[in-house]
This record gives structure tokens, C-alpha cells and sequence, in this order.
């Protein structure tokens, strides 16, 4: 268990974390990293997949409980 709490940290701390939820209309939502990417995705498997492989690199992927807005404005 300890090696996985070490993972999130380094996650966390480089800022590779990309949220996945629903927003209110039921649509699976990715928003990435500050905000700099994300999409609107008909199921939770090709959310969790875009999630994980955009931008050429694995990046941890987080299922946020409620509803997930895409917001675009943050990375500008």
C-alpha cells in the first residue's frame, strides 16, 4: 500500500492528473490538466482512455463523484 500513496504524490505534485466525471446532462466529461484540454465522451471507456493517453504521455486519470463541467477557460 505504501508504494501506491508514493504514486499519487508524484502524480499530484507534477501536475498530470486529469479529472473524469459526468456533467449535469449525464455526458462523460475529461477535463486535463489546468485546464488545457478536455471533451465531451459517449461512454466512460473512451473518456478513461483519452483521460490516460492525451498529450503523447500516461497521465493518472481521478473519477470526480457529482457532476464534472467542462470548463475550457482555465489554460488560457
Amino acid at each position: 500500500m505504501g508504494s501506491f500513496s508514493g504514486h499519487a504524490r508524484s502524480y499530484r505534485s507534477s501536475n498530470l492528473i486529469c479529472r473524469i466525471g459526468k456533467d449535469g446532462r449525464g455526458n462523460w466529461v475529461v477535463q486535463g490538466p489546468q485546464g488545457k484540454y478536455g471533451g465531451l465522451f459517449v461512454n466512460r471507456a473512451a473518456a478513461l482512455k483519452f483521460a490516460m493517453f492525451e498529450g503523447g504521455e500516461p497521465h493518472a486519470a481521478v473519477m470526480v463523484p457529482g457532476i464534472l463541467e467542462l470548463n475550457m477557460t482555465q489554460g488560457s
